[in-house]
């Protein structure tokens, strides 16, 4: 026995040798929950090389368009690395439950309401507060209102109850979600004053715009002033401003939609894009042709897009959401009939003829009323056009 326990032990050393140089490193936790929550509502797609350090794909064959992504990738800056389908999202939002994923995270706790992922990722993830959390209409102190499916009006998956709710505070308001936008910029516009706030906000939509302002670069057009005119938006503030034209269902309230403008100047207001020394509708169809373009590349980002004339504020902008289909509306365009008047020669003739038929229609006007007013009287409706 003395004997055999020596080739054993060295047995035992051999294959745990031969696993360490075998066996690739352990990917970080962020890398791995990459993939556990990819299925999730609210995580986002990734390239295959879109994470650090994994290869393009499980068999070293780069993916069709992963040479593309490179050159996009190159162009954001080398320190900071992100996820999804632009490489650009900065955050992760999970559930307190999703946090087995990322146990290797130093210092993390379930407690945490962000925390900054390590190493040169610029990656922060934060807690979510779950749904059933709310109590009616709030959550610790922040009116949220009620969604569609609390109110038994639910359309389809797509209109189902959020998984959780952002905390924001003074201290993480500025925090980078992706690399044009900070985590503020998505907080709905009432309650000024009260804190925390609460926002639903999905990674697929930070995904988009990030490619949005990516595809209207490489066309030639400067897109990196992009602004949120709107992101989410409570169910009482949306129903608060169902005068101004929001739809009852607004996807802001579901965290996957911004209404956006370009402002190339830093007045607050949208740029001329194309040129013409006009700030108009023209302006808004490009960010239209880019969202198209994105789109046709990635359909997992499809969605709604609308454009509005609107001369409010910011002039004319556009929405944009990954409700999962497509939709296009525009609204606040406005086409005048037109008011050319066709002048034609008025003999004799044409008088008496046209006189003849303006008396033929009053007598024909007053028969309908008379036959109106009969049937009104005797309880039944006219057959006779209104």
């Amino acid at each position: 026995m003395k004997a055999v326990r020596p080739r054993f032990s060295l047995a035992v050393s051999t294959l745990l040798a031969a696993a360490t140089l075998l066996l690739p490193a352990p990917a970080s936790a962020l890398q791995l929950f990459s993939h556990v929550s990819r299925s999730g509502s609210n995580a986002v797609a990734n390239h295959p090389d879109s994470i650090p350090g994994l290869a393009a794909t499980t068999s070293g064959v780069a993916s069709p368009d992963s040479s593309q992504f490179a050159k996009s990738a190159a162009a954001a800056p080398s320190a900071e690395k992100g996820t999804g389908l632009s490489g650009k999202v900065f955050a992760r939002f999970v559930l307190p439950e999703d946090w087995i994923s990322m146990a290797s995270l130093p210092g993390s706790s379930v407690s945490n309401a962000s925390i900054q992922s390590p190493g040169n990722s610029a990656e922060t993830v934060f807690t979510m507060r779950a749904f059933g959390q709310k109590v009616r209409a709030w959550l610790n102190g922040y009116r949220l209102g009620y969604w569609p499916e609390e109110k038994g009006r639910l359309r389809s998956e797509a209109y189902k109850n959020p998984d959780g709710f952002i905390e924001v505070t003074p201290e993480n308001e500025d925090t980078r979600v992706s690399e044009h936008f900070r985590l503020r910029d998505f907080i709905s516009h009432d309650q000024k004053d009260v804190w925390p706030k609460y926002v639903v906000l999905r990674e697929p939509l930070l995904d988009k715009l990030e490619l949005v302002i990516e595809d209207l670069n490489d066309h030639g057009v400067n897109a990196e002033g992009m602004r949120i005119r709107s992101g989410f938006r409570t169910p009482a503030h949306n129903q608060a401003v169902r005068n101004e034209g929001s739809a009852r269902d607004s996807r802001h309230q579901f965290g996957d939609a911004a209404d956006v403008f370009i402002d190339q100047d830093g007045d607050g207001k949208m740029s001329d894009l194309n040129g013409d020394h006009k700030v108009n509708f023209a302006d808004v169809k490009m960010i239209l042709d880019a969202v198209e373009r994105v789109e046709a590349r990635y359909p997992e980002l499809v969605g709604g897009t609308g454009l509005y004339a609107y001369s409010g504020r910011s002039g004319p902008f556009a929405h944009i959401d990954v409700r999962g289909t497509r939709a296009r509306w525009v609204r606040g365009v406005y086409k005048g009939r037109s008011r050319r008047v066709v002048k034609h020669k008025t003999t004799a003739k044409t008088s008496k003829s046209t006189v003849h038929k303006a008396s033929t229609s009053r007598e024909a006007t007053a028969r309908s009323t008379a036959g109106k007013s009969a049937s009104a009287s005797r309880g039944r409706s006219s057959s006779l056009p209104d």
